[in-house]
């Protein structure tokens, strides 16, 4: 099998990735405690499924994911979540002491100190694929942790898996939707420092995401969870292709090979469409 490990840093990581593993789990009929029931799409007997899941003794599915952040908020809430089960517990890493929105804290300082277990961590996994094709990373552009320490992460991953692809699903800052003044600096630091060592990068921006859920979902005042619901299904349309038996972009390098024109030129934009309220679907 190509098997695939994602990468969720820092809180924009974490919770597009709670909003994706569910959906993974309800496309390949996964319950919440990782095994099978319910309704599968695709054909029967495919398992391409395998790429993003690992079977267990006791016949669960547990996702190839770790899940990282610098201060423990954010990933108790997905230790004690619906999906709690789900997870490996020590695929889920937090430290105590958060990056406060600062990219030097993440790379250089704070981040340092969990680098290793991180680390750690991915190599087990990678030692449990039969044929580790790369990792997809999903991060935050302006946060602390998402900028800082995800370019220390990607430093590491290109010493130790140079020649596997990494794809990256971005969350870029927007000035109407800042939490932090610092968000731009971020963003430019993290660009810089990932720019060699990327393949490519799907980035969507959160004023935009806003504006699509006030205008096409009739939500008035949208929270991160709708963000995070609607870009989970533009990164499972995506990852279809990975998850399911099919005939284009079933290898993640045929991303980079088929969407990259030159290689530091390697930011495709997503399109999705239609995107309707639930009360227009069923007009």
């Amino acid at each position: 099998m190509r098997e695939c490990v994602s990468l969720h840093v820092g809180q924009a990581g974490e919770q597009m990735g709670n909003a994706c593993w569910e959906l993974y789990c309800l496309a390949h009929g996964i319950q919440p405690e990782g095994h099978f029931g319910g309704q599968r799409m695709g054909e029967e007997g495919d398992d391409s499924f395998i790429t993003f899941f690992s079977d267990t003794s006791s016949g669960r599915h547990v996702p190839r994911a770790v899940f990282v952040d610098l201060e423990p908020t954010v990933v108790d809430e997905l230790r004690k979540g619906t999906y709690c089960q789900l997870f490996h517990p020590v695929q889920i890493i937090s430290d105590e002491e958060d990056a406060a929105n600062n990219y030097t804290r993440g790379h250089y300082t704070v981040g340092k100190e969990v680098i290793d277990e991180v680390m750690d961590r991915i190599r087990k996994l990678a030692d449990q694929c039969v044929g580790l094709q790369g990792s997809l990373i999903f991060h935050s552009f302006g946060g602390g942790t998402g900028s800082g320490f995800t370019s220390l992460l990607m430093e590491h991953l290109f010493v130790d898996y140079g020649k596997k692809a990494k794809l990256e699903f971005g969350v870029y800052p927007a000035p109407h939707t800042a939490t932090a003044v610092v968000e731009p600096y971020n963003s430019i630091l993290t660009t810089h420092m990932t720019l060699e060592h990327s393949d490519c990068a799907f980035m969507v921006d959160n004023e935009t995401i806003h504006d699509i859920c006030r205008r096409n979902l009739a939500i008035e005042r949208p929270t991160y969870s709708n963000l995070n619901r609607l870009i989970c299904q533009v990164v499972s349309s995506i990852t279809a292709s990975l998850r399911f038996q099919g005939a284009l972009n079933v290898d993640l390098n045929e991303f980079h090979t088929n969407l990259v024109p030159y290689p530091r030129i390697y930011f495709p934009l997503s399109s999705y469409a239609p995107i309707i309220s639930a009360e227009k679907a069923f007009h």
